[in-house]
């Protein structure tokens, strides 16, 4: 199957996080996406054009342009330490849409750090929509620092933002993991559809105490 590139340019910045940034990008004609879809992104440079990685739009398909939020490894001395150096103008390359993250009806959305942008999407159009209702959000950081767009997930979401820190206890966040006893305490209706995006173990071991929990598996959504 042939894969369709575009060739954007960065329109903007926005420092999000110490380690989190978001690029806007010019939309090409016609390009469409369903919010919590993806696609994969290189750096339009001869030395990395050919370094592909998946990422999430967390745009909406009505904005006039494009946005990822990226978070940065800079150990990795890789794609994202090398995006986090480029500024407006700067070249990416785009390519087709994909992604198995997508709202399903009110429930559940439990994120573990960059794990949150497929949600970004679909929590803003939900907002957009005045759609929100019954829709509940767990999000896990190491502190509150690492927390991405705290103020906006509490602005559209009120006290359905739980905030859960693993490595820092203050007052208004939940300090702890989210696992089953935690799910057990803050999940009243297990009928209910959850969607999980974060590292891969976390995926893994939260879809499986839902399952065990009573969750359809039908219910859980997550990338696959």
């Amino acid at each position: 199957m042939n894969t369709t590139e575009h060739i954007v340019k960065i329109l903007s910045t926005r420092q999000v996080t110490h380690d989190v940034k978001s690029f806007r990008l010019e939309k090409p004609a016609g390009y469409t996406f369903i919010p919590g879809q993806a696609t994969e992104v290189s750096i339009n440079t001869d030395a990395l054009k050919d370094e592909k990685r998946p990422f999430t739009f967390t745009s909406l398909q009505s904005d006039p342009f494009l946005e990822f939020t990226i978070k940065r490894y800079p150990d990795h001395k890789g794609v994202t330490d090398a995006m986090h150096t480029l500024k407006e103008g700067d070249e990416l390359i785009i390519r087709d849409v994909w992604g198995a993250i997508e709202y399903k009806g009110a429930g559940f959305f439990i994120a573990g750090g960059a794990g949150i942008t497929p949600f970004l999407a679909i929590l803003r159009q939900l907002y957009q929509q005045h759609n929100l209702h019954g829709n509940t959000l767990f999000f896990s950081n190491k502190t509150q620092a690492d927390i991405i767009d705290e103020a906006e997930l509490k602005n559209m979401l009120g006290e359905n933002a739980v905030f859960v820190l693993t490595k820092e206890a203050k007052p208004g966040y939940i300090k702890d993991y989210i696992n089953e006893d935690f799910l057990k305490e803050h999940v009243r209706d297990f009928s209910k559809k959850f969607y999980i995006c974060g590292p891969d173990a976390m995926i893994s071991d939260i879809a499986g105490v839902l399952e065990k929990l009573g969750a359809d598996a039908e219910a859980v959504v997550f990338e696959k």
